[in-house]
């Protein structure tokens, strides 16, 4: 894809945003108590408290080989971005390794609480401008493509393997944590991108189709589409109104149906994806 300076810079940034959140909840949230983060970050995790050389190395380290086999299979802009989400993850761990020391959480189940919430809404901005931070969100891309199946899911399966790995060194207590502030990274992140990218159909059979088309277009900025239809009762022929649009968008629509005719038969239901004119290309 084809971006120009001001969405490049505002691509990098977010990317890197996300990438920052992530590793100041590990280091603040998780590490003090020896819990694991997802995927790679989980198995450097386990190498920093056997060796106690920095994770943000071997998070480097582990996924070279990931990366060479993820070029493969996921588009080019995909595995540039999550370069940088790699290495901007490696680099903000490292930075922030000591920031625990100054802000220190005691309480165990409040830690891998918010160390989950901060890891969800980090992934989610990172995935939500179509990159990754590297490891086994790479492989979750690679399965997402074949199968159609949700990114978070096999994020915490792969995450349960690791859990279960490091289990066997810190114990089954601190791996049952863990698997909480997983569950939660997993659920925030989740709701996150379904905030983001959520979408709304909406069926409008109206006696001023043609005005109230007019007024979405021209005030809210969204496209309309005509379908036919007929009354099955009357037999009376109508074009029904077709229109897709954001959360936000949803109420303006809504105001100017409903300020133009009263009458009007509004459907509104939910989109799983939108792609095509006039919206952005899905996340991943």
């Amino acid at each position: 894809m084809n971006y120009n300076k001001k969405e490049l810079a505002r691509r990098i940034l977010w990317i890197m945003l996300g990438s920052a959140i992530t590793a100041i909840g590990i280091n603040i949230f998780l590490i003090p108590h020896k819990f694991l983060s997802g995927g790679v970050g989980g198995i450097a995790l386990i190498l920093q408290y056997m060796t106690n050389i920095p994770s943000g190395y071997y998070i480097l380290a582990v996924n070279v080989p990931i990366f060479l086999i993820g070029m493969k299979q996921v588009d080019k802009d995909f595995c540039v971005f999550s370069l940088l989400g790699m290495v901007s993850l490696s680099v903000f761990m490292i930075l922030t390794q000591h920031i625990s020391d100054y802000y220190a959480i005691d309480d165990m189940v409040v830690s891998s609480i918010y160390g989950g919430i901060l890891g969800g809404i980090g992934g989610a901005i990172v995935f939500q401008n179509r990159a990754s931070m590297g490891g086994t969100d790479i492989i979750a891309v690679v399965l997402r493509k074949k199968t159609g199946g949700n990114i978070a899911s096999y994020l915490f399966i792969m995450n349960l393997i690791v859990v279960m790995i490091g289990s066997t060194i810190n114990g089954i207590s601190i791996a049952l944590y863990t698997l909480i502030s997983m569950y939660i990274t997993s659920e925030v992140m989740n709701r996150v991108l379904n905030g983001i990218e959520r979408k709304k159909l909406l069926f409008v059979v109206t006696q001023k189709e043609r005005e109230i088309a007019d007024l979405i277009i021209k005030e809210v900025g969204r496209g309309v589409t005509f379908l036919n239809g007929q009354g099955a009762y009357t037999g009376n022929e109508r074009n029904v109104i077709y229109c897709i649009a954001t959360l936000r968008q949803l109420p303006k629509i809504k105001k100017v149906i409903e300020d133009t005719d009263p009458q009007a038969f509004i459907s509104i239901l939910d989109t799983s994806e939108v792609h095509g004119k006039g919206f952005k290309r899905p996340a991943l």
